[in-house]
């Protein structure tokens, strides 16, 4: 299911175009706590609430479990409280986990198992940014009824990394919403990077990369939380080129479509993201992104008709993000060639029915896949 991301009237469409639905089923979705804090907004976190709304759409009632807790790293009181909500829920029921929860939390999951059908919703591989935390994360995949992943690349990663058997593995990447076209400057020098001041996304790269372009009139608008790490975010701003950067902090709602609508360029310079929810956000406006080539990245950023690239992929280290600013910068053609496929990939994008559809396919499979084993 596609979109046409100019005409409003048309998404309403999309999003009522379920069949009615027949009955009612239940799921419990047990989500990190703060999920809806605006001072913590993140990929992960916005990708849970369009799902339960998403699954409320459609006719699911949804009993949201949010649990405090230092998620992935718990103290044994958010274990307890994990456990305690778990067993609450009655027999039998469908349980959809966030993986920032579960996958530190094998053995309350594995007492819950016997008696519930649990599914993970793995935003990304912890085990891959820490060992000790795979062996858990195997343990919770692999006793898992079903594994629900945020882009084919971390389904193609779980299977391999895990073992787990490929039927086990379902992806339903994020959506996003219609934007209008952002407008972009002749020059194409304004820049964004829309993430957490963290050191896996890379804003001490770009930063680096641009103080060899000094030269350049570019100005760039950092969004995003600098309470990750606020040691790395004071090395950020005690950057040579930090006066040239805008740290906007946290942005929302109209403000975010604001930092968008000012752009000419997306850059994203992360070391690692399972999808990249911010690619999507910035093509359904028509701006091209420059990121690394890892992971869900190429997968986020896909093609426009034609096999067209709405942007640069350039690997990680090395000179070679500073050569593509530099090659955007100072290349009109470029420029025009990349925001052609931009806004031409906006008709290939998908909405949050498609994904909630997705995990609610899941859901429906698991409910129905007969009696526990006890």
């Amino acid at each position: 299911m596609h979109f046409v991301l100019p005409e409003r009237h048309e998404v309403h469409k999309i999003r009522n175009s379920r069949p009615a639905v027949r009955r009612v089923s239940t799921v419990h979705v047990v989500l990190p706590g703060g999920v809806d804090d605006p001072a913590l907004p993140s990929g992960g976190n916005a990708y849970d609430r369009r799902v339960c709304d998403g699954l409320a759409a459609a006719g699911w009632t949804v009993c949201e479990h949010p649990v405090l807790g230092s998620w992935p790293y718990p103290a044994a009181a958010d274990l307890a409280g994990l456990a305690d909500a778990l067993a609450a829920l009655p027999d039998g029921a469908v349980v959809l986990l966030d993986g920032l929860v579960a996958v530190a939390a094998p053995d309350v999951l594995a007492a819950g198992a016997p008696r519930l059908r649990l599914v993970v919703l793995a935003h990304m591989l912890f085990g891959d940014t820490d060992a000790g935390l795979r062996p858990g994360e195997a343990r919770v995949l692999r006793g898992a009824a079903a594994v629900v992943t945020t882009s084919r690349w971390c389904r193609e990663r779980a299977v391999e990394a895990y073992a787990l058997p490929p039927a086990l593995v379902h992806a339903a990447p994020p959506g996003v919403d219609p934007a209008p076209v952002s407008p972009g400057s002749p020059a194409g020098n304004r820049l964004l990077c829309v993430a957490a001041l963290a050191p896996h996304k890379g804003h001490h790269l770009l930063l680096d990369a641009l103080a060899t372009l000094t030269e350049l009139p570019w100005s760039c608008v950092f969004v995003g939380s600098p309470d990750r790490d606020p040691a790395y975010a004071a090395r950020l701003r005690a950057h040579p080129v930090a006066d040239r950067i805008t740290f906007s902090g946290v942005r929302l709602g109209d403000e975010l479509a604001a930092a968008y609508r000012a752009a000419d360029l997306l850059v994203l310079p992360s070391r690692g993201e399972s999808y990249g929810m911010v690619v999507t956000e910035a093509l359904a406006r028509g701006i091209p992104v420059l990121a690394h080539d890892v992971q869900g990245l190429p997968e986020a950023l896909g093609t426009a008709p034609g096999g067209r690239l709405p942007g640069l992929l350039v690997p990680p280290g090395g000179p070679a993000l500073a050569t593509a600013l530099r090659g955007w910068l100072t290349d009109p053609d470029l420029r025009d060639r990349l925001r052609h496929a931009a806004r031409a990939r906006r008709a290939g994008l998908t909405g949050w029915t498609r994904t909630a559809d997705q995990v609610a396919a899941v859901l429906s499979r698991v409910e129905g896949s007969g009696p526990l084993a006890r």
